[in-house]
């Protein structure tokens, strides 16, 4: 009989967690002009055997919570007792914006347009460098937890990148209502792993500075999925009972005026085509305008926000039909 393959050590900050151990590994980032050190906090779960690594993380952008929340909730119901490989959970990796309730760090600059980073550059730079440098070369997958900007709610949603076959296979484990590729923006967490051949999904659901029950729990689902499909759990697939609907297709449906805007369909919903979206008034009730759907599809992100000006984004839809058969 073959005894299994042990799995390999986890290195982060110099601290060694190896195969059956699990660690909290604090990777020093820099300090607070009152000299208070900031730093990183990595939770590592290695299975006894071998398996593949994957990577966890929320907080890429410090306001966006559903991702802190939801890894919050895993860590705490002991979720990641896993056997085999090795999974590092990083619930909050930009410290400094989840403190000051900011997409940026204090400089202004957005982490997730930094990466790979340098060592000697701005705070954000030297944030990706830390990262990429420590943690990303013992990575195999990586999952990145997001949600919509400022006032704009995403439907749950996951992000593949198209030029990844493997990217996209995780996607469909994920199960998450909806699921479609989008380019790699330059700069990106997930374009720098794609360029070191980490297959990498991006969560998206819900939006900045407030908690989504439904987008957190759908979350924790899909992230138990991708586990389970690796072989690191051992529980039975917990998955939606609803398949993914997999966009050919997305589209953001732009204010025509300025105004009061309101919605009159649910995040979520399909939609036909020339239905009515919603619309955008002035305040003295003497004119409207209508917005409605370019096309047969699904409203996988609404902007919340009462007040608009033209040009602004209103409604993200997707199509199952790509453009050339509508």
């Amino acid at each position: 009989m073959v005894a299994e393959a042990e799995n390999k050590s986890i290195t982060i900050n110099g601290e060694v967690i190896t195969p059956g151990q699990n660690g909290l590994v604090r990777m020093s980032i820099s300090r607070l002009p009152t000299g208070t050190l900031i730093d990183i906090p990595v939770h590592v779960f290695n299975g006894k055997k071998a398996g593949p690594t994957v990577l966890v993380q929320a907080g890429l952008h410090g306001d966006e919570i559903n991702g802190v929340e939801t890894l919050r909730r895993m860590l705490q119901e002991n979720v990641f007792n896993i056997k085999n490989g090795a999974v590092i959970v990083v619930p909050i990796l930009n410290i400094f914006g989840f403190i000051h309730f900011s997409r940026d760090v204090p400089d202004g600059k957005d982490v997730n347009r930094s990466f790979p980073g340098t060592r000697t550059g701005s705070l954000a730079s030297r944030m990706a460098h830390t990262y990429t440098s420590e943690i990303l070369p013992q990575v195999d997958f990586g999952i990145d937890l997001h949600t919509g900007g400022s006032q704009r709610h995403n439907f749950p949603q996951i992000r593949y990148s198209a030029e990844d076959i493997k990217s996209k296979e995780l996607a469909e484990i994920f199960n998450a209502p909806f699921y479609f590729a989008s380019r790699q923006i330059n700069g990106s967490f997930r374009k720098t792993t794609f360029k070191m051949g980490i297959p990498t999904i991006v969560y998206e659901a819900g939006e900045s500075m407030r908690f989504d029950e439904d987008s957190i729990q759908t979350g924790i689902t899909g992230i138990q999925n991708v586990l389970t499909e690796l072989g690191m759990l051992s529980k039975k697939k917990v998955s939606r009972q609803k398949p993914s609907v997999h966009l050919s297709r997305t589209r953001w449906i732009r204010a025509p005026r300025a105004g009061m805007f309101v919605p009159e369909v649910k995040n979520g919903e399909q939609v036909a085509k020339g239905q009515t979206l919603g619309l955008v008034t002035d305040t003295f009730a003497k004119k409207n305008k209508k917005i409605k759907a370019p096309f047969e599809g699904y409203v996988f992100c609404i902007n919340n926000q009462a007040v608009v000006n033209q040009g602004d984004a209103l409604f993200h839809i997707g199509s199952l039909k790509t453009k050339s058969n509508q």
